[in-house]
């Protein structure tokens, strides 16, 4: 397997069933690192962390923190990081096809019924008609960069009207936080636990949702080092194991809301020591609350989904014409749907 470094990673981007159980822990305080956003749909790891899922796996886990999607698939194929969760980028799908990463599992995706992605304008943009997606045409739209989660979504959305709309990069979701509040850009899409913080301050509008231009989107996958993904196996299972426990907590307490009012106050506190954490309690729990979206059961993969993707990235010249699903993905760690 090839050796990657940051530099050369950078460079590149540029250019199954269900989880067997163990007895007892495979590894004895095994460091790793995981990266992550400071988002709610990455709760499942930090739940994983609070509640010590992680350590009964013999797991020794340190978080790196990101704010892109491409600077986390870099620390994957760089070694900077082991495993990490986020959406499938042009720059991921690129450093699979170089022997450098793997996706191994599913996370974050829409489904219907619950609260999902939405898309914003800017109170500016609003004001002059944009009300509506149909009136993208002629409009800017926020990514972090080409090849990103964002510019998937906001192509697919301005594909549906035939609109013709400029993608800005600007490289951090601050960033386009900030240049949506001031007008700089019309439109963006974005996790509902942003999003509705931000309508709710009236700082942009809502003008729709991403769910109903690209139904059952796997928005997030888990992935890790190709080397991992093959010759890490015991390590990679144990990583899943504890992660799938972390969701199916965070499912319930916030989305199924099985588990009854403290199970979800626990919860949410335990969220907000990562996310919104510069905010109190108070003002950050209607957020994590009310943007709560379903982590898919066990890491299971939509595979169709990840399809759809894969062919948007080859049709945008984004990547190469001959990469497969079977480049990008392992099937065998986790349930394919």
């Amino acid at each position: 397997m090839t050796d990657f470094s940051r530099r050369g990673a950078l460079g590149l981007i540029g250019g199954a069933a269900t989880l067997p159980m163990l007895g007892s822990p495979a590894f004895a305080n095994t460091k790793i690192n995981v990266g992550a956003l400071r988002f709610t749909s990455h709760a499942p790891s930090f739940v994983a962390f609070e509640r010590g899922y992680f350590t009964d796996e013999g797991l020794d886990v340190e978080f790196k923190f990101f704010q892109a999607a491409q600077p986390m698939a870099v620390a994957i194929a760089s070694g900077d990081a082991d495993y990490a969760v986020t959406a499938i980028s042009g720059g991921l799908i690129s450093l699979a096809e170089k022997g450098a990463t793997k996706v191994i599992g599913g996370a974050l995706s829409e489904e219907p019924g619950i609260n999902g992605q939405m898309i914003l304008a800017s109170n500016a943009a609003y004001e002059a008609g944009l009300n509506a997606p149909a009136e993208l045409n002629g409009k800017s739209f926020g990514i972090t960069q080409a090849g990103s989660s964002f510019h998937y979504m906001g192509s697919k959305i301005a594909g549906a009207y035939d609109a013709d709309v400029a993608y800005k990069p600007l490289q951090k979701v601050g960033a386009i936080i900030g240049a949506l509040k001031s007008g700089q850009i019309d439109a963006w899409a974005i996790v509902p636990h942003i999003g509705m913080a931000l309508t709710g301050a009236g700082v942009v509008q809502h003008i729709g949702m991403v769910a109903d231009y690209i139904p059952d989107y796997q928005v997030t996958t888990v992935f890790t080092s190709a080397n991992n993904a093959a010759n890490e196996r015991a390590k990679t299972e144990a990583f899943l194991r504890a992660f799938s426990k972390g969701a199916a907590d965070y499912n319930a307490a916030l989305v199924d809301k099985t588990e009854g009012e403290a199970a979800e106050v626990e919860m949410v506190k335990l969220i907000h020591k990562y996310v919104y954490a510069d905010k109190s309690y108070e003002a950050a729990a209607p957020s994590i609350i009310n943007g709560a979206m379903r982590i898919n059961n066990d890491a299971a993969l939509n595979m169709g989904s990840v399809t759809d993707q894969v062919d948007w990235f080859k049709s945008e010249g984004l990547v190469k014409d001959n990469i497969t699903t079977e480049t990008l993905v392992d099937p065998s760690y986790v349930e394919i749907t």
